[in-house]
């Protein structure tokens, strides 16, 4: 019986489209993984597939309506033999609600029960068209033992999972659960099996990630585990993401400026730039607690790149609470700002507030402070002409005749060289490291040229 079930697995093709953010990424790096080592093969469209999965986020509203906009766009194929299967943030949060709303979808579950997979996927090849994998009992969360890298020369390391705080828009408690941190030497091995392989980047992932406690006798905080990973051989990038003001330490800028290896760049999202609105959020911090942490990190010896996420919208949020989000982003000048109108979620307090604001003026309030965002960015971008930076060659744009790299700030670079002819299997960057000098900057991105041709020869064994 088992034969002939991994002759069937070998005949199957799957699909699967990731929504969200780095964690669901890497998820999806961990779906690949399994799937691949259970025998199934993967294809680049849905209708190749006979397997589709739809690997969900439910931050915002969007991200959900497109997943189910998803699934009835392909309803029309579930009699023609396909299972379709819904993971992540949407499948904890809707439950076996999904089958009701989309009687075509077979199999349900939540980044937690990843592990177990290969189980839920010889239920489906035995015919069960209602599999479920729902519990947040996440002993075995970290230890997905066959993970897809989808780069070459980057790569994901999850170092803790869920959140305990209560912000009021937020349902990750509710999709990803408590706060579960990975042993220290957990992480460790990981990042060295990466270094071995030759990935030269690793970035630390967590809905929390600074609130890190290693559960193991060493006790490790994130301050620790950041240094302990930039001293690893073979590792030349460390970067992080996301972080919560509240438990940002100062340690972390001085784990920054005490190993070459941490990137020069944090992302610490505010959410919002009022007092008012920072309390009826339940965000913990004060505005000005928020900008004592951006003072560590502009103290710091090195040249931080600092990005971060603001909601505009958020219930009971008055003219002058806006006001000061506008005024907060020219204090600190952001290198770059991700914005969101607020949406209701479902499972978060802030459904109890009366005072929403009419979506009219979120979008109002949305594009003046992105317009406002636009010249703070072609102001810091500017300041880099004339520098020279390092990057990671990512790839190369045959429109444009240019390579494309990442500085450590996490700054986009263009540049060409004209030592160098088109790219071709003998003759390419990515992958390495660079030097370049800037000579052009846009709002979202540096131009310039490779300054050191020998650079080149700095390649990632």
């Amino acid at each position: 019986m088992s034969e002939l079930l991994e002759a069937s697995r070998a005949m199957k093709k799957f699909y699967i489209e990731t929504f969200g953010c780095q964690m669901n990424a890497h998820d999806s790096e961990k779906v690949v993984g399994t799937l691949v080592r259970q025998g199934y093969t993967q294809v680049d469209s849905p209708e190749q597939a006979d397997l589709i999965f739809y690997n969900t986020c439910s931050i915002r509203d969007k991200a959900e309506q497109k997943v189910f906009s998803r699934l009835q766009q392909f309803k029309r194929d579930a009699g023609k033999g396909k299972v379709f299967a819904v993971l992540g943030c949407v499948a904890q949060q809707e439950g076996e609600r999904i089958f009701e709303r989309a009687p075509h979808v077979s199999l349900v579950a939540g980044s937690a029960s990843y592990t177990k997979l290969p189980e839920m996927l010889v239920q489906l090849e035995a015919g069960n068209r209602r599999v479920t994998g729902l519990s947040l009992d996440t002993t075995e969360t970290f230890d997905t033992p066959f993970t897809r890298r989808d780069n070459p020369h980057r790569a994901y390391i999850t170092i803790i999972e869920g959140c305990d705080k209560s912000c009021a828009y937020c349902v990750v408690p509710f999709t990803r659960g408590p706060e579960r941190s990975r042993t220290s030497e957990s992480v460790m091995r990981e990042a060295r099996t990466l270094a071995e392989a030759g990935y030269s980047e690793v970035q630390l992932l967590g809905q929390n990630v600074n609130s890190y406690r290693d559960p193991s006798p060493a006790g490790w905080d994130f301050s620790q585990l950041l240094a302990g990973t930039g001293k690893i051989d073979g590792i030349r990038r460390v970067r992080f993401t996301t972080s919560h003001p509240r438990d940002f330490v100062k340690n972390i800028v001085d784990a920054i400026d005490a190993c070459p290896a941490l990137c020069n760049h944090v992302h610490l999202p505010v959410q919002s730039g009022s007092d008012a609105v920072l309390s009826r959020m339940q965000r913990l911090y004060s505005r000005d607690q928020y900008i004592r942490r951006i003072e560590w990190i502009k103290n710091s010896k090195r040249d931080i790149a600092i990005t971060t996420d603001i909601i505009v919208g958020f219930p009971g949020e008055s003219e002058a609470d806006f006001n000061q989000t506008l005024r907060l982003a020219e204090e600190v000048e952001y290198d770059s700002m991700f914005i969101f109108k607020y949406s209701k979620r479902p499972n978060t307090s802030a459904l109890q507030y009366e005072d929403h604001i009419p979506e009219e003026e979120k979008t109002r309030r949305l594009m003046v402070l992105q317009e406002r965002q636009r010249t703070i960015q072609i102001r810091r971008n500017a300041s880099y002409i004339g520098r020279t930076e390092e990057v990671l060659v990512e790839g190369y744009n045959l429109a444009t005749d240019q390579w494309i790299g990442r500085t450590s700030q996490n700054k986009t670079l263009n540049f060409s060289d004209s030592t160098l002819p088109a790219p071709s299997n003998d003759n390419t960057l990515v992958g390495q490291y660079s030097d370049v000098l800037i000579t052009r900057a846009g709002p979202n991105s540096l131009a310039g040229e490779r300054s050191s041709p020998e650079a080149a020869s700095l390649a990632v064994s």
